[in-house]
């Protein structure tokens, strides 16, 4: 049973899941033979009719989600035959309503005018009967049905709490204050030994009280319950910096466009939350500590749907991407080139959160491991990590003609290459990928008289695997100067050995320096450290330390 549902989702192998859309461009011809050249395949192998469904079959995943117990599918009669297809796209797509906004025009002019909607492409952003995939490009669509609109006999129940007097609302509508940032630490102090049950209550309120936002939500819930306690916290510790915490609350209310969050979403997650919190904070929960929990989350929501809003001028909530290459570098190492559907601006050092048809509304970030290129291809690096869900799919099961979906870009560690101080980079395995994209950068900007030195380290030679490609560029740009590091067994030519932190410090001091880190979250908090003893202040060295780009 898992086969057949598993190759349900499938559109690889170039079928019609992205190449056939109307109004998609045509891969040009050295594209379409790279993509064809995927493990070491023929090319002509790519460009035979479709294969049987016996050939299609895949294994199955090596790791299934944990809360979704096995299903017993009842045995088929043997009369009755089983026919393994993916089916057909419906040949009429649902109408695509107009942008609510005016046309959007290009700024600098250094690239298209936004789209809205996919008005030349509808099919890509339907998957069928019942998708509800469509309906987030609208921030004006239909209202979010919430239970006080509902006929009061259609109502959900709601769990008991802990009765409380509502809170007078021209008080919630009044700022934080230091109290109420004292109060909020020392309830979510009380709260965090038992995170855990806090965060399964919130949510289980939430899915009982409101069933029409479940969707909105992967079908296992372990990360996403950790999540949402540390996204607590880090507002908490941030309270006290206002313009780092509206930044980095902005950049969440972006984000989440791509899970489909309206703002009508906000007001019920509020009111369950202050529900699960009231139940768990035990004798530090009073009316005082409901009071600033309102007024906070008034704050933080009003940030995030500020935020959403704005970008929705400007930006679609996701993208749609076809894979037109898939190379495997090692045997858990993959390279994989992305075609968007329309125009994706970033910068190079940034990342983007990817999910994949195997694992909906499960999202992974990960960098571009190129600048932008003038035919608009993306590419990534990823590692298949253990239990990662989605890093395994993408390189052990991924293939030209998958579809993808893309969400905006985001990460502050770019680099302003017209002016500045001599550039120090430090990439480990797969975190390389951010640093060739700003080497790139570099190069076309001429190295502006500045010298970048690379560290790239592994485990093994054979990890290093963009080595060559790093040792090309150091060959045609003076200016660049590439050290691989080994901190395991193996011999690699002119590779240092040891920790690539420690072996970085032994060329220091770097005071002067301005250094970009990225990797394993362990080497690169060891790296900061040994940075900071060397001499670079703190205000220049860049990373983007997102607990997701290392969670598979």
């Amino acid at each position: 049973m898992k086969s057949r549902r598993t190759l349900l989702v499938r559109t690889g192998h170039g079928s019609a899941g992205a190449a056939s859309v109307p109004g998609l461009p045509e891969l040009p011809p050295e594209a379409a033979q790279a993509s064809a050249r995927v493990l070491g395949a023929p090319a002509r192998e790519a460009l035979t009719p479709a294969p049987s469904p016996e050939e299609t079959l895949r294994p199955p995943m090596p790791l299934d989600p944990p809360d979704l117990p096995p299903v017993a599918a009842a045995p088929l009669p043997e009369a009755v035959p089983v026919v393994l297809s993916v089916p057909a796209m419906p040949t009429e797509p649902p109408a695509v309503p107009a942008p609510s906004h005016p046309e959007a025009v290009s700024v600098t002019g250094s690239s298209p005018a936004f789209r809205p909607l996919f008005a030349d492409a509808p099919g890509l952003n339907w998957a069928g009967p019942g998708d509800s995939w469509s309906d987030a490009w609208s921030m004006q669509a239909a209202p979010v049905q919430t239970p006080a609109a509902l006929p009061e006999q259609e109502a959900p129940a709601a769990a008991p709490t802990a009765p409380t007097a509502a809170p007078d609302a021209s008080a919630v509508e009044l700022p934080l204050t230091a109290r109420d940032i004292e109060l909020i630490r020392a309830s979510l102090a009380a709260v965090e030994p038992v995170a855990d049950r806090a965060t399964a209550h919130f949510y289980a309120l939430l899915f009982l009280q409101h069933p029409e936002v479940r969707s909105l939500f992967p079908a296992a819930m372990d990360v996403q319950r950790d999540r949402l306690f540390r996204a607590l916290l880090d507002a908490a510790r941030g309270a006290e910096d206002p313009v780092a915490l509206t930044a980095k609350l902005a950049g969440l209310g972006r984000g989440h466009r791509r899970y489909g969050t309206l703002t009508g979403h906000y007001a019920p997650v509020g009111e369950c939350l202050v529900q699960a919190l009231a139940r768990y904070a035990g004798g530090r929960w009073d009316a005082d500590t409901e009071l600033a929990w309102r007024r906070a989350y008034r704050l933080i929501s009003s940030i995030m749907i500020e935020a959403a809003e704005e970008a929705a001028r400007t930006s679609p909530p996701w993208w749609q991407g076809e894979v037109v290459r898939h190379e495997r570098r090692t045997r858990d190492i993959a390279v994989i080139t992305v075609r968007p559907d329309q125009a994706y601006p970033y910068r190079a050092g940034q990342y983007t959160s990817l999910e994949t048809p195997w694992w909906p509304r499960v999202w992974r970030h990960y960098s571009f491991a190129t600048a932008p290129r003038p035919d608009g291809l993306l590419t990534f690096h990823v590692k298949a990590v253990q239990a990662g869900w989605v890093s395994n799919a993408l390189v052990h099961r991924a293939a030209p003609g998958d579809v993808l979906r893309l969400g905006p870009a985001a990460g502050s560690m770019t680099v302003d290459h017209t002016a500045g101080p001599d550039l120090l980079c430090l990439g480990g395995g797969t975190g390389i990928a951010p640093i060739r994209a700003l080497v790139e950068e570099a190069a076309e900007h001429g190295g502006s008289g500045r010298r970048v030195e690379v560290f790239y380290g592994a485990r093994s030679a054979a990890e290093l695997y963009d080595l060559d490609g790093l040792r090309e560029l150091a060959r045609l740009h003076p200016w660049l100067t590439v050290r691989p590091v080994l901190s395991g067994t193996g011999p690699a030519e002119g590779a240092l050995t040891g920790e690539l932190p420690e072996v970085v410090s032994r060329f220091g001091p770097w005071a002067g320096r301005e250094a970009v880190l990225s990797g394993p979250p362990a080497m690169v908090r060891r790296g900061v450290g040994v940075l900071l003893r060397s001499g670079v202040p703190a205000e220049r060295i860049r990373h983007d330390l997102v607990g997701d780009l290392a969670a598979g």
